[in-house]
């Protein structure tokens, strides 16, 4: 019953009802223009990487001359909800995962402390990376192909990037799955023995 006396004095009070309706416009239009907006946002996933380089280790050796000794100095950080390690032919990566609602950047700085303290990494080890791991929104994605060989595609995609790189409001562009540049030195079998 009450529904039908507001839309009754509504009808009777046709400036009334106009007034409120401009009210909400006003608010409406005031909201969006102050309101936080971003197409592709920055996500923080919560995720702190420790990577160190080992050059020309195993992953054997890389497990037990480093990414255990990372692992035994982190245990127990606070805000660190768990972490796991992978041993690749060269490299040590940490991954860490934080807990909800703690500081990234608190956790950050204890275990790049923590991480920073260890004196006992092998000596053909450098300078271990610690970072908060970032995901920006991929806006694009395009494959090259032609019935070409390799190199040149490879050319073609680098100039591609360089030129896709160079116009406003382009932030990061990437070129995948390719394989690194080779330099093939090739000597003959007589000038070797000469």
């Amino acid at each position: 019953m009450s529904e039908h006396k507001v839309i009754a004095w509504f009808t009777d009070n046709p400036v009334a009802a106009n007034l409120v309706m401009l009210i909400f416009i006003a608010g409406g239009l005031i909201s969006l223009s102050t309101m936080h907006k971003e197409e592709f946002p920055t996500i923080d996933p919560g995720i702190i990487r420790v990577q160190v380089p080992y050059l020309g280790a195993a992953p054997e050796e890389v497990e037990q001359g480093v990414c255990i000794r990372i692992e035994e100095a982190i245990e127990g950080v606070d805000g660190m909800d768990r972490f796991f390690s992978i041993s690749n032919e060269g490299m040590c990566t940490v991954m860490i995962e934080i807990l909800q609602n703690v500081d990234v950047t608190r956790v950050l700085n204890d275990v790049k402390a923590k991480v920073d303290a260890i004196s006992t990494f092998p000596a053909e080890t450098e300078k271990p990376i610690v970072s908060a791991l970032l995901f920006q929104g991929q806006t694009i994605s395009f494959a090259l192909y032609g019935n070409t060989d390799e190199t040149t595609l490879k050319v073609l995609a680098e100039q591609m990037r360089d030129e896709i790189s160079a116009l406003p409001g382009i932030s990061q562009v990437g070129v995948n799955y390719v394989r690194p540049w080779e330099i093939s030195i090739e000597v003959s079998e007589q000038t070797l023995q000469q």
